[in-house]
This record gives structure tokens, sequence and C-alpha cells, in this order.
């Protein structure tokens, strides 16, 4: 097995790709940021670069900042209940960091492509990753199975 000893810094297009899909009408974060406004930060190419620059040095030094690691929760009461006495009637969510949320993406993004890549995933586990379905996996079987 290949194990990788350096990781290549991340590119522009990454993160302009992982923030195309959002959407842009989600409620603002712990930081007050919604997608819209990370969209906005992202199109100028400084705070990009400062962004891209924070990722690779977390990565590298193998830390990730104290304030991407604070998170709120709140409790929100469920829509339609007809009555609000039971815990049941409430979900809590927790707010993140929009910007750690953000890097934090990137890079298991980053991760399962080096993974799947370097084949360190077993076939086996094939049903737990995005775009990876079952019938994949019944391909792949399919074809070790016929070329043994």
């Amino acid at each position: 097995m290949k194990f990788v000893t350096e990781w290549p810094p991340f590119s522009k297009e990454e993160f302009r790709k992982a923030i195309a899909k959002y959407n842009n009408l989600s409620a603002p974060r712990l930081n007050k940021l919604s997608w819209s406004h990370l969209k906005c930060i992202i199109n100028n190419e400084a705070c990009l670069g400062n962004i891209i620059s924070i990722a690779n040095m977390c990565f590298k030094l193998g830390s990730w900042l104290l304030h991407f690691k604070s998170s709120t929760s709140i409790i929100i009461p469920k829509p339609n209940k007809e009555s609000y006495n039971s815990l049941k009637s409430f979900q809590p969510i927790v707010l993140l960091n929009m910007l750690g949320k953000f890097i934090e993406k990137v890079i298991g993004k980053c991760l399962k492509f080096s993974l799947i890549s370097n084949n360190f995933i077993h076939l086996c586990q094939l049903g737990g990753l995005k775009q990876r379905f079952t019938s994949d996996a019944s391909v792949t079987l399919t074809h070790f199975i016929h070329s043994g």
C-alpha cells in the first residue's frame, strides 16, 4: 500500500466546486453567516486565497483552530404539534462556525477521494460513501468474479 506523507495543497477550484452546491436560503450559522455570504467572500480572490491558506496550514499542522471548534446548541419547536408540553415536541440543533464547517467539507471530500483512489476502503464499505451505491458494489463484485 502507498501512504501519502505530504498532502498536496488545496486548490481554488476545490473550494469553488464545494460552495456551488449549497443553498443560499439556509439559516445563518454561529458566526451569523449564511452560505450566500460565504459565496460572496469566496468570489474575492484575496479572501479565497486566505481561506485556502488557513485550510492548508490546519492540515499541515494537524490541528484545528479553536475558533472552528466552538458551537452553540439551540432548541426549536417542531411544526404542527398539538402540544408543546413534552420534549419530543422540540428539536435541538447545533450551530457551527460557517467557515470551519466549509473547510471540513472540503477536507472530507479530498480525504474520501484519496481513500478511494488508493484502495484504502474495503469493497464492503462502498455503501457508506456518497455516490457509491449497492449497484456499484455488485458491479465491482461481478467484475472480480469474471476476472478471477
